[in-house]
């Protein structure tokens, strides 16, 4: 019986695949779920710190409504300090061609904090059609979508 390219190399058991996947649930998330967090609860606040890990200039082009700025190079336990220890911390870039998202949830990690990517960065949730918003402050702006521009 010949196999083709997909079956070739067998698939893992379901003890493989349940602990694969849900170790990368453990560190990601996306953007539908962010949303959902964000809009959900009638204006409670989320149970997550949502970073932009971008540079000033990108993010006020754009950004998630809600999220903070602050670059991963930024992070210190001085700085991280300003939350509650154990507050998991969503950490997002431009998108799946940029490794910010990674470097910001990595220095996370190593100061001892809790993180997730959110996938797909701003070019995920531009694709989504959610609504961004400008400027230097975290903005709420959830309504209509408008076009997100490359960042910087």
């Amino acid at each position: 019986m010949s196999h083709s390219i997909v079956t070739r190399i067998p698939a893992a058991s379901s003890e493989e695949a349940q602990m694969h996947f849900a170790k990368r649930l453990a560190l990601e998330t996306d953007c539908a779920d962010v949303h959902e967090a964000l809009t959900a609860g009638g204006g409670t606040p989320p149970d997550f710190v949502l970073l932009d890990v971008r540079g000033p200039k990108a993010y006020a082009r754009s950004h998630v409504p809600g999220a903070l700025n602050l670059p991963h190079r930024l992070m210190t336990a001085e700085r991280m300090a300003d939350w509650p220890l154990g507050t998991l911390f969503v950490v997002y870039c431009a998108g799946p061609h940029c490794n910010g998202g990674d470097r910001g949830a990595l220095r996370l990690a190593e100061l001892g904090l809790p993180a997730k990517l959110m996938i797909g960065g701003m070019t995920g949730w531009a694709d989504e059609g959610f609504a961004y918003t400008t400027g230097e402050q975290p903005g709420s702006v959830m309504d209509e979508a408008v076009p997100v521009t490359q960042a910087d």
